[in-house]
Order: structure tokens, then C-alpha cells, then sequence
């Protein structure tokens, strides 16, 4: 039987585009301190959030889950906990992208459409070349790797991402669920007025911040941050209880 003053397993989402790997480089470390069995999921490119959500519910039946997500992932980590509060120990929600289901203005949505076009219209291989050029080295090598692993599926994964209805205020500010927010300072695709505004809404939440120079020096710093922080205030409400 799972241990019911601490999760059983957490379970890693990626970003929009990202992969496995990224999301195991920016969590797991922070798990293993704590003896946390670790999953980091790989999106199904043709249906990224069903893929997600199998993922989590499948966690769910080993016992509690620490749910970690970045950009996209953070949204279906709230999304899933809301429906599966028993099931949901916490969230780490890191770089959300935006508030509510109109995304219209949302940077990431924009982005997400923008490039799905573009490799349809141009291949991977064009697309992959401009990105390089406009990132930083380490996001680059990052997208270059999970891109190809999702080629050619990669712009129905990005469309899909596009049309994503990020959580409404009533739903963050309905979550019971501890959740660790962590917003990037300078970050223009995922501002950090929406990290204050979720932590601001969420019952039970903590913000970190932290600038892309050191998410790119080490994603480790996500679960250091995250994981950590919440794994402490878990344990520590377990123990006063």
C-alpha cells in the first residue's frame, strides 16, 4: 500500500514541442532526493493532452501523484488535479502561459500556430534552421532534439497546443491542491504576470522566480525550486497533522 502522507510517484509533462528528455533533465534530480519514483512523459505528437492525461491516470493507480508540468504541461497538470483532486498531491506548475480559454493574445498559442504553418509549409529541416538562429544555444539543441522525435506529427502537436484552453480564474481559484508556481522574469512567451496571477488565484500556492539564464544553465533549477519547496511544505503539514 502507498504511503498517504507522500506521493507515490510524480509525473513530468512537457512544454509544447518539448520532449521527455527536457522535462527528466528539469525534474528528476529534485525527485530523487526525496526516493520519489519519477515518470517523464513523452507526448503522442497526433493527441499530446489525451497522451498526458492516460499518463497521470495510469500513475494515479500506483497511489498519489506530484504532478510537475512546464508551459502546456503546467495547464494540464492544474486541469487533471482539478478533476482528480483525491488522486493529485500537488502540482508544480512551471512557466504558465496564460489565463483562461481565450487565447487569442496568448504569446505561446501565437507561437504554437505561427511555427505549425511554417513546417507545413516550409519542413522541418527549414523550420528547425530559422529557430536556431533566433534562440538561445540551449533552447535550440532542446526543440531541435524533440522536434525531430516528432516529426512528422510535430504540427498537429502544435496545433493542437494552439487551440489549448488554459484554465479559467474560477478553476485555479477552485483548486484545493498544493501547487508550486515557478515564473520566468524575463521570459515574453510565458510572462511572468501569469505566474503572479496564478499563484495570486490558487488557494494553496508559492511562487518562484527564476530567469531563463538559469533555466538554460541548468533545467534542474525547475524541481529544485518546485519540487523541493513543495515536497517540504507537504511534509511539513503531514507532520503537524
Amino acid at each position: 500500500m502507498s504511503d498517504p502522507t507522500r506521493p507515490a510517484i510524480a509525473v513530468a509533462l512537457p512544454g509544447t514541442g518539448s520532449d521527455a528528455d527536457f522535462a527528466r533533465r528539469a525534474f528528476e534530480s529534485a525527485c530523487a532526493a526525496y526516493d520519489l519514483p519519477f515518470q517523464a512523459v513523452d507526448p503522442d505528437p497526433r493527441a499530446v493532452v489525451a497522451s498526458y492525461h492516460a499518463a497521470l491516470d495510469a500513475a494515479a493507480a500506483v497511489g498519489p501523484v506530484l504532478v510537475t508540468g512546464i508551459s502546456l504541461g503546467a495547464a494540464v497538470a492544474i486541469e487533471w488535479a482539478t478533476r482528480n483532486p483525491q488522486a493529485a498531491f500537488g502540482v508544480v506548475a512551471a512557466l504558465p502561459a496564460w489565463t483562461g480559454a481565450e487565447t487569442s493574445e496568448c504569446p505561446a498559442a501565437l507561437s504554437a500556430a505561427v511555427t505549425a504553418a511554417q513546417l507545413r509549409a516550409d519542413g522541418l529541416e527549414a523550420v528547425t534552421t530559422r529557430m536556431r538562429a533566433s534562440s538561445p544555444a540551449w533552447l535550440a539543441a532542446a526543440l531541435a532534439q524533440s522536434w525531430r522525435s516528432q516529426w512528422p506529427d510535430l504540427p498537429q502537436a502544435l496545433e493542437e497546443a494552439a487551440a489549448y484552453r488554459w484554465p479559467e480564474p474560477p478553476v485555479l481559484a477552485a483548486l484545493a491542491t498544493p501547487v508550486a508556481v515557478i515564473g520566468a522574469v524575463d521570459d515574453p512567451v510565458h510572462p511572468i504576470a501569469v505566474a503572479e496571477q496564478w499563484s495570486a488565484l490558487l488557494p494553496q500556492a508559492e511562487l518562484h522566480r527564476i530567469t531563463l539564464d538559469e533555466l538554460g544553465a541548468d533545467p534542474a533549477v525547475l524541481g529544485a525550486r518546485g519540487v523541493s519547496a513543495l515536497m517540504r511544505n507537504l511534509v511539513s503539514r503531514n507532520t503537524i497533522t
